[in-house]
């Protein structure tokens, strides 16, 4: 995806819980540019997951040089469609679905 990088893997520890992690390369930037990226994928995360997140995955979103000044509709898409592209998708948790 142009605006995020998402990687997942099943959690080893076999808890219900969402692990989540953030990268940002010296390939983003300096480091304000790489420190605003990180605060867009943690805001990313907390709007997204805690609603169609999978539960025992571990999630790595990795920022591309464009994260930055991605607007924020689209990177959201973008982390959708990869979330959706990679199978850890789900509906709406908070109807059971």
């Amino acid at each position: 995806m142009p605006g995020v990088v998402l990687q997942v893997a099943p959690n080893r520890d076999a808890s219900e819980s969402l692990r989540v992690g953030f990268t940002a390369s010296k390939k983003v930037g300096g480091a304000v540019k790489r420190n605003r990226a990180k605060r867009r994928l943690r805001e990313l995360a907390a709007t997204v997951l805690p609603t169609h997140g999978e539960t025992g995955i571990d999630y790595v979103l990795i920022a591309r040089n464009t994260t930055p000044d991605y607007p924020f509709p689209d990177l959201k898409q973008d982390f959708e469609r990869a979330m959706k592209r990679l199978k850890v998708w789900r509906p709406d948790r908070d109807k059971g679905m």
